[in-house]
């Protein structure tokens, strides 16, 4: 299928966050509340693991995000 694109394909994000890796400001909107966070451990079996912290988090505008920060390059991205 020409032109086709995957869904909630993750997106590289600019992230700053505190010293515990807790997001504070997301693509330049500050973090008003944080509704959930939650540890991804996958593949672990193979030469490619995952291991990826994520957070469903409001930013000032109003926005619900998703973001993660791949624990194991140091990344972070943005899944919508």
């Amino acid at each position: 299928m020409a032109g086709a694109r995957r869904l909630a394909q993750p997106r590289r994000a600019q992230v700053e966050a505190d010293g515990d890796g807790r997001p504070l400001v997301v693509e330049g909107r500050s973090v008003t509340a944080i509704r959930e966070t939650w540890l991804l451990e996958d593949r672990w079996w193979t030469d490619r693991p995952l291991r990826r912290r994520y957070w469903e988090l409001v930013t000032t505008d109003g926005v619900d995000r998703v973001v993660f920060h791949d624990l194991i390059e140091g990344a972070w991205w943005r899944q919508r």
